[in-house]
């Protein structure tokens, strides 16, 4: 029998990693080896609220991408 496999794209497990993150960013997307752009995607398309700090440095893509729908701008 194999284990389950953790998707790290879902929801649930990107809250809890962002958290694990200590809600940065920076960090989050070393952990993940994804671009910093990306990483605001994945959090924008599942509705996973901002850290205040990268509120101010991303929070204008972040909506934008929110706006858009689909996560791609």
């Amino acid at each position: 029998m194999q284990p389950d496999v953790v998707d790290p794209t879902d929801r649930r497990v990107l809250e809890r990693n962002y958290d694990y993150a200590q809600k940065n960013l920076w960090i989050l997307s070393m952990w993940y080896e994804y671009d910093v752009e990306r990483m605001v995607e994945l959090l924008a398309v599942n509705g996973i609220q901002l850290s205040p700090n990268d509120e101010k440095r991303f929070g204008e893509y972040y909506n934008a991408v929110q706006s858009d729908g689909n996560g791609t701008i």
